[in-house]
């Protein structure tokens, strides 16, 4: 797609922008075009102009779980962080829109005295990045607490209950079906104090800060290996401080591959291989990635 036809069709795009500035792992080559869209408008205006023009979308919530690879992105890339953060509560039922980052959900609800969504605090990501994922942490998952999703699909908003997103452990059906963009999500909660809701998001965050390094990474890199935990095994097996140029295990925590400086996508992704090959070479384990790897070489 030539540059000034993604010009003429989203002028307000930026153009040719490193992604590394909106990653958590500060890795990631350019887009083409990259757009935050102002509202749930802008955005379904600019994928329509995308399909209607046969111009590939990409979109990024928080930009945590995820490996921009060095080529960047081509097409249009649009990022949803800042854009669709919209929180609607009445009594226990819950909306917000993609954009909303979990822990700023968590903090909303618990001050209302709703209880459900204080594991959120410990995911650094977007509502719709968790649909999409099934994120979780402190044995609370979305697909617990969620009751539906407006979905795009083909040009249509479709509302999907819980039941239709094919939820398991870090996943959904919106994996099968990237070109699928969450607008917004519906939550019931439950009752509870608000000064013990707090106090347990503190609790959280206190538990998650302790145990992250404090260096840029996509956070958990594997997914849980059955009966066990993929930082354990990873440390088992050795691995802890292993580095493919600036991308290190991480000493703190071995799930965690942390970017010294300058790191690129390139390594990252031959470091998750090392890993992956000494863990089942060494503990016959199979460790799968959590990480969402998109752009081109």
């Amino acid at each position: 797609m030539h540059v000034s036809t993604l010009q003429r069709l989203f002028p307000s795009a930026k153009f040719d922008e490193p992604l590394k500035r909106y990653t958590a792992w500060k890795i990631g080559g350019p887009a083409d075009a990259l757009l935050e869209p102002r509202n749930a408008e802008e955005l379904l205006e600019a994928l329509d102009k995308a399909r209607e023009h046969g111009i590939p979308v990409t979109v990024l919530g928080g930009g945590t779980n995820v490996l921009v690879r060095d080529g960047g992105i081509r097409g249009l890339t649009i990022r949803l962080a800042k854009a669709l953060t919209g929180i609607e509560i009445v009594d226990r039922s819950v909306i917000a829109e993609a954009g909303v980052l979990y822990p700023v959900l968590a903090n909303a609800t618990a001050g209302r005295g709703l209880a459900g969504l204080e594991f959120a605090t410990g995911i650094p990501g977007t509502v719709g990045g968790a649909v999409y994922m099934n994120a979780g942490a402190y044995r609370g998952e979305t697909k617990d607490i969620l009751d539906w999703a407006d979905v795009l699909r083909d040009g249509e908003v479709l509302r999907m209950a819980n039941a239709d997103l094919d939820f398991s452990y870090r996943h959904s059906i919106l994996h099968d079906h990237p070109d699928w963009v969450v607008l917004r999500a519906a939550y019931t909660l439950y009752p509870g104090d608000p000064d013990e809701l707090k106090a347990r998001i503190k609790g959280f965050r206190a538990q998650r800060m302790n145990g992250s390094p404090n260096r840029p990474s996509c956070g958990s890199t594997f997914k849980r290996p059955p009966g066990d935990f993929p930082g354990r095994v990873i440390e088992a097996a050795g691995l802890k401080g292993a580095k493919v140029g600036q991308l290190e295990v991480s000493p703190v925590h071995a799930n965690y591959l942390v970017n010294l400086g300058g790191g690129t996508a390139e390594e990252a992704l031959e470091l998750i291989e090392l890993v992956k090959r000494k863990v089942r070479e060494r503990l016959r384990i199979e460790l799968e990635e959590e990480v969402r790897v998109v752009g081109e070489p």
